[in-house]
């Protein structure tokens, strides 16, 4: 079983577990040969009893190890030890383009060529060696975080069960070939087919053929007629819809022949995507022609003879069956075994299966045999050359000491162990000719590094030179959380839970109190006590977080409750002024600078104006009663009203002087009221009286009309000045 921080191969740490498969895990390593992390995939102990599977897994593991291109994920190494089977990749840090397509729901069109063309130039390299990938698919293309895309998972057979082996149809299912899913033979152009199908779901979200069963999908690769992109996504050019629809012919000479000719019209595409120029192949019989081999010629006929599904004659018995499991996301590595029950196949192939296991069982004889042979021929050399055979007579005086020898030289009592360093067992069994076979688990009795279980107890006899397998202590399976792992940056934090045992999860918070982008918090708690293998959440701050508040309404509360209920919602109290307000009462808030109700950050100032009341626009009449003209005028103005002199004679009040005021001193008027104020002109002038002369009358002219009077009166003498006229009128002078 694979431990965190064990060595494969001597050379691979483990370090950590990112991914899972159907049939296989992969972890990140250390490769400490030459310095760099790996991707480690292991093959699941459950499928390793079948030799003929491993030897298929160890077969294609080399053949795809001789692939090396900018867009195919490397494979550095194949190894095994003890159980454990397992390739060495590179680490390629990305996702998926399955995961990728979720998130985006569809790829642009230029974004979609992109990725097709590097993808198709990998599976150009990899058909340049004769290899088919046979199993295309986006959830076996990686993005990395610098944009190179790279495909992996080539020509990894799959199996059903670890019981059932049979020949299969190589591919998930959605995006299988037809002559995959008939079981027949496929080549190149079935990989051209499976890119065409994720180029579909690039440019629409989906693909183009679903079903309740794999059964069903396979049958409408084979039989259905495909919708074709643009009647999801009309935005589509031409060019690329028909590189689509050429792609995925159902007749494998209808497609392109080679990837190099799709590459040529997907840059052609990039360029001038709205030219027709693709030209759709006709089936006609002046395509390629393969010339078939005898084997494939007697297969095709037990094929037909049997009613069966042809299957591919590339394809060994020891090929696999594939799940059909597309709806579960897969691991960036994962080896893609899907778990599906669904077959392509009859049971026919139950027949060719026994039989393949009797050859195994005679092979496996044959090879027992010929290795007890060599055992002793190789026992019969040691014995000549040590005299373990010599019989003769002319040692007889020897007898006893060749026996011991011999008892010496063959077996040792077994020493015990347990408790002791490995460097210490190896010295003791040194002298013994005992080799160390090692394996490791915690323990808490033994300390870390001592052997805590020996293969064989101790006084029991064994053979010189055998190999005995120990398992040393790593230690107690108790450990704890790391108690200073408060401020740390995300790799020293790793690092940290990797010397404790722990694994790390990562997760963010915001903080107060913490730099952007150290620890804030861990679960469980700093120092808490834990298990070798826990996993601990570690939280890396994202830095202080723009907490917000609503301001509350302040209008018409006092200051002091305006102020408390900032105080309340976390926000500071900005100036503080007052005025007068005809609508609020005095020492009500009456304006605020910011409007009630409104969302800020916390801590933001709010200011507010209390009232003063209604402000008083009277003013008093100021008494100038006896004040010179010009003081008056100069105290009315200053109280905030008009005067308006008026002037009158006054026998009492000196000229000049304000003698009578038109409101009682003291009364409120309005600021601005005109306010007449009489001004003594003095006393009234005295006038002396005047004498009219009378008036003489005028003669008048005697004539008939008006005849004189006969007796005239005479006229009145005028008064005397001095008396006498006492009842004449007063004349004014």
């Amino acid at each position: 079983m694979v431990r965190l921080g064990m060595f494969l191969g001597d050379r691979y740490e483990i370090l950590e577990k990112i991914g899972s498969g159907g049939m296989s895990e992969v972890y990140r390593a250390r490769d400490h040969r030459l310095n760099r992390d790996v991707a480690v995939k292991v093959l699941k102990q459950e499928f390793n009893s079948d030799r003929s599977f491993i030897g298929k897994f160890r077969t294609e593991a080399h053949a795809a190890a001789c692939l090396s291109h900018p867009n195919i994920v490397h494979v550095f190494d194949v190894g095994d030890e003890e159980d454990i089977h397992y390739i060495v990749m590179e680490l390629v840090e990305g996702i998926t383009l399955k995961t990728y397509i979720s998130r985006k729901g569809k790829l642009e069109i230029r974004e979609t060529i992109g990725i097709a063309m590097q993808v198709a130039q990998g599976i150009e390299a990899a058909h340049e060696q004769h290899i088919v990938h046979r199993d295309i698919k986006p959830q076996n293309i990686i993005i990395s975080r610098d944009g190179k895309v790279k495909v992996t998972d080539f020509g990894i057979a799959k199996a059903a069960t670890n019981e059932t082996i049979t020949s299969s149809t190589m591919g998930s299912v959605h995006y299988i070939s037809p002559e995959q899913a008939r079981g027949g033979y496929c080549d190149e152009r079935s990989d051209i087919y499976s890119l065409g199908i994720t180029m579909y779901e690039m440019l629409t979200g989906r693909v183009p053929f679903e079903g309740d069963s794999a059964v069903s999908v396979a049958l409408l690769h084979i039989q259905g007629e495909m919708v074709s992109p643009r009647q999801y996504e009309p935005m589509i050019p031409v060019s690329l819809e028909k590189i689509v629809l050429k792609c995925t012919q159902k007749k494998p000479e209808m497609r392109y022949r080679t990837v190099t000719e799709l590459i040529e019209n997907l840059k052609r595409a990039l360029m001038t995507p709205d030219e027709d120029f693709v030209r759709m192949n006709g089936v006609n019989s002046n395509g390629p022609t393969r010339v078939m081999s005898q084997d494939e010629v007697n297969q095709i006929r037990s094929g037909a003879a049997a009613g069966g599904a042809r299957r591919d004659p590339e394809l060994s018995d020891e090929d696999y069956d594939r799940y059909y499991d597309d709806e579960e996301e897969e691991a960036r590595y994962q080896l893609d075994y899907d778990e599906e029950e669904d077959m392509l196949f009859d049971d026919d192939d139950d027949e060719e299966e026994e039989e393949g296991r009797k050859s195994d069982k005679i092979y496996a004889i044959v090879g027992i045999a010929v290795a007890v042979v060599i055992v002793l021929l190789a026992l019969f050399i040691m014995g000549k050359t040590f005299g373990w055979f010599d019989f003769s007579g002319g040692k007889e005086n020897k007898s006893e000491t060749v026996t011991e020898e011999e008892s010496v030289g063959t077996e040792v009592a077994m020493p015990n162990l347990l408790g002791k360093t490995l460097d210490q067992a190896e010295k003791e069994l040194e002298p013994l000719d005992l080799e160390l076979r090692l394996s490791y688990s915690e323990s808490g009795e033994f300390e870390d590094g001592q052997i805590m279980e020996q293969e064989f107890p101790e006084g029991t006899p064994v053979k010189r030179h055998t190999v005995v397998k120990v398992t040393v202590s790593k230690g107690s399976t108790e450990t704890k959380v790391p108690d200073d792992l408060i401020g740390m940056t995300r790799e020293q934090a790793l690092k940290a839970l990797r010397d404790a045992g722990l694994e790390a999860e990562f997760d963010e918070i915001f903080s107060d109190t913490v730099e952007e982008g150290k620890v804030a918090k861990v679960s469980p708690g700093l120092g808490t006590a834990a298990t070798i293998g826990d996993k601990v959440t570690v939280y890396l701050s994202k830095g202080e977080e723009t907490k917000t508040t609503t301001v509350p309404k302040l209008l018409g509360k006092t200051e002091a409750r305006a102020k408390q209920e900032l105080t309340d919602a976390k926000l500071s109290v900005g100036s503080v002024t007052q005025d007068y307000s005809d609508d609020y009462e005095e020492g009500e808030v009456m304006s605020q600078t910011i409007q009630g109700g409104s969302t800020v950050e916390e801590g933001t100032e709010v200011g507010f104006v209390v009232s003063r009341g209604k402000k008083d626009t009277t003013v008093a009449l100021p008494d100038v009663l006896g004040w010179s003209e010009a003081d008056a005028i100069a105290r009315i103005t200053q109280a905030g009203l008009v005067p308006s002199p008026q002037y009158v004679f006054s026998d009492t009040v000196a000229e000049g002087v304000v003698a009578e005021m038109e409101h009682d001193p003291g009364r409120k008027l309005e600021a601005g009221t005109s306010v007449e104020i009489y001004v003594s002109k003095g006393p009234r002038p005295t006038e002396a009286p005047t004498t009219q002369a009378p008036t003489e009358p005028e003669p008048v002219d005697p004539g008939p009309e008006n005849p004189a009077p006969e007796n005239p009166e005479p006229t009145q003498a005028p008064a005397d000045p001095n008396g006498g006229g006492e009842n004449l009128p007063d004349v004014q002078l």
